[in-house]
């Protein structure tokens, strides 16, 4: 153990030798990529999503869903919609909340992200979704393995700002979202042209594409383009923005290390990251003790 007093706080660095290394890295965890990227593991940059998140009152979601003679008599219901943009561009639900709430999120000073959450009853009243329009590598506009980060940074500031500087969400109805500007109520205004704060938070590609999308998912889902809908940016960890390599024995160009889950670039969701930990596992047990997989 190494400690170093170093402006009256204690570092601690502990070193653990192994053969084998799962790593299993969440998707934002932005020092650990800088760190193993200056260790000399090969990685790339990986496409990902921004978006907002959308929240209606829970009973339009169940009336669309069930129809109204059973609104209540059911579970909260939820939804999954997508849709192709004239720009090219994916757009579609992530991460739907029924009865659940639009959280913020920051893992630095100056940044800020939104997410959902439902609790067990999911009686909130409200439902919510990530609402999210794909991002191509070559949107960020550099080769730089990190330049991903950089761009979730970028809008995470925008964010940030636009919402205020209180680490309160950028926040617009349907109708403001949708037309471009705001009324005179809202709280946040953007920008001097009375761009909408949502609409100021996204690249021109995504707000473009996801008010494109609006209409058709309406068609889909009765009043989804309800003029009081309440629209918040800025969604951007909805995957890692950076894969690191591994082979087909899942061990990366440091042998030994087996990159897994979300953060790897290899997953991108609870369960799906839960499955590539077990393919990891596997691949463990095939190089140290290849008869237990045999058995299996």
């Amino acid at each position: 153990m190494d400690k170093v007093d170093a402006r009256s706080e204690i570092v601690r660095r502990e070193f653990i030798r192994t053969d084998v290394l799962i790593l299993a890295i969440g998707h934002s965890a932005r020092d650990t990529f800088s760190m193993i990227h200056g260790s000399g593991l090969d990685m790339e940059q990986k496409p990902f999503s921004i978006g907002v998140r959308m929240e209606h009152p829970q009973a339009l979601i169940d009336a669309a869903q069930y129809g109204e003679e059973n609104v209540g008599k059911l579970p909260p219901a939820d939804y999954k919609i997508n849709y192709r943009a004239s720009n090219g561009r994916g757009v579609y639900s992530f991460c739907m909340c029924p009865g659940g709430e639009v959280v913020v999120c920051t893992t630095a000073e100056g940044e800020l992200c939104v997410n959902g959450m439902s609790n067990r009853k999911r009686d909130s009243g409200t439902a919510n979704s990530g609402i999210l329009c794909d991002v191509r590598t070559e949107d960020f506009g550099s080769d730089d393995v990190l330049a991903g980060v950089r761009f979730q940074e970028k809008y995470e500031r925008l964010a940030f700002k636009n919402g205020g500087g209180n680490y309160d969400p950028p926040t617009c109805t349907m109708e403001e979202f949708l037309s471009g500007g705001h009324a005179d109520h809202t709280e946040h205004v953007a920008s001097a042209d009375h761009t909408d704060p949502v609409t100021a938070s996204l690249p021109d590609f995504a707000a473009e594409a996801i008010k494109e999308a609006v209409p058709a998912f309406a068609r889909k889902i009765k009043k989804y383009d309800s003029p009081g809908t309440v629209v918040k940016a800025v969604e951007t960890r909805s995957s890692s923005p950076v894969r690191i390599l591994r082979d087909e024995h899942g061990e990366s160009n440091i042998k030994g290390v087996y990159p897994a889950g979300e953060g790897a670039g290899y997953a991108g969701g609870i369960t799906s990251a839960a499955i590539d930990g077990i393919r990891a596992a596997r691949h463990i047990i095939e190089k140290y003790s290849p008869t237990e997989i045999a058995v299996k």
